[in-house]
């Protein structure tokens, strides 16, 4: 299921891109992804658990800030990411958030972690080093590098809230009013004119492919099905585990786009070298963080742990 889930969100990178080179604007894809996302989840939602979708007041900051965050802004921003650089590129910017997540929790939250974080640190600073080939100067584009590490930002504040989200509320419910978060703040930037554009792309085709048949896919299966993937498998398989075999994806990403959109998604023999540091060292990220003690061995805690482990985001692309 992870693998399957890994290879969907690997693909939806190019099928990404080739909608944003049809002329549609990151802000316009977003609001597409995220209410069509919205609407699919709904229903599943009403066909089988209509009663867990009743929000109280009291969730709605929580709930808003989980979609603005993992569901509207970092999509948005790797969507800006991929129409400037590679997708593989874009993906390991982002992929460091799980090494964000555990700086946050040894330095934020005072909790333990092994030691192999500082070795995880220097693999992926390392990694980056390479990326952006700094020894004939930053080689990469200077906007979609803030926006690849924007993102990474961002979905290390998704974790954090979703970590606090399914302690009260169940995946498929909270992905639900996420998803409908982001589409109420796409509809907001729309209606303010930020990152608007011309609708009319959406009547033409790219690569010989109707656009329509593209967005379908980033809503159905590269966002609807892969989050139902992953929350199955978390079922069978420890949140670190899910993590780490996730890491395929921007693996089968970087091969993808190459594959479809030729020469210009090519990544240099150094690149390649700092993708393998850069997962190396999340990988050694993911392991870092000791699980918290059980309940009865401390007194509550005011401020919920991050989860043990930080799979795939199941709002991103």
């Amino acid at each position: 299921m992870v693998v399957s889930a890994s290879l969907l969100f690997a693909v939806n990178g190019t099928v990404s891109k080739l909608v944003l080179r049809a002329g549609i604007t990151p802000p316009q894809l977003t609001l597409l992804r995220a209410a069509g996302a919205a609407i699919g989840l709904l229903a599943l939602s009403l066909l089988f658990a209509p009663r867990r979708l009743r929000v109280t007041a009291g969730e709605l900051p929580l709930l808003i800030a989980y979609g603005l965050t993992g569901f509207f802004l970092v999509p948005m921003l790797y969507f800006v990411a991929i129409s400037r650089m590679p997708v593989g590129i874009a993906l390991l910017l982002e992929y460091t958030a799980p090494l964000l997540v555990t700086l946050w929790a040894r330095f934020v939250q005072r909790r333990r972690v092994r030691p192999r974080i500082w070795a995880g640190l220097a693999l992926s600073l390392a990694g980056l080093a390479c990326i952006a080939e700094v020894w004939g100067g930053f080689t990469l584009d200077g906007l979609g590098a803030l926006a690849g590490c924007g993102a990474a930002v961002l979905l290390a504040g998704y974790y954090l809230l979703g970590a606090r989200g399914v302690e009260r509320r169940d995946t498929l419910s909270l992905t639900t009013w996420a998803y409908g978060a982001a589409a109420v703040a796409g509809l907001i930037t729309q209606a303010a004119g930020i990152g608007a554009g011309e609708w009319a792309p959406l009547a033409g085709r790219v690569a010989g492919i109707p656009v329509p048949l593209l967005c379908a896919y980033v809503v159905v299966l590269g966002s609807i099905a892969p989050y139902l993937l992953l929350a199955a498998a978390l079922r069978h398989l420890p949140a670190t585990s899910v993590g780490i075999i996730g890491m395929i994806e921007p693996v089968s990403a970087a091969a993808v786009a190459w594959l479809v959109l030729g020469a210009s998604e090519a990544l240099t023999a150094a690149q390649l070298v700092g993708g393998a540091l850069v997962l190396a060292g999340v990988a050694l990220a993911e392991t870092a963080r000791l699980a918290p003690p059980p309940p009865d061995a401390v007194a509550p805690s005011p401020q919920p742990a991050a989860a043990a482990g930080t799979p795939r985001a199941t709002g991103s692309p």
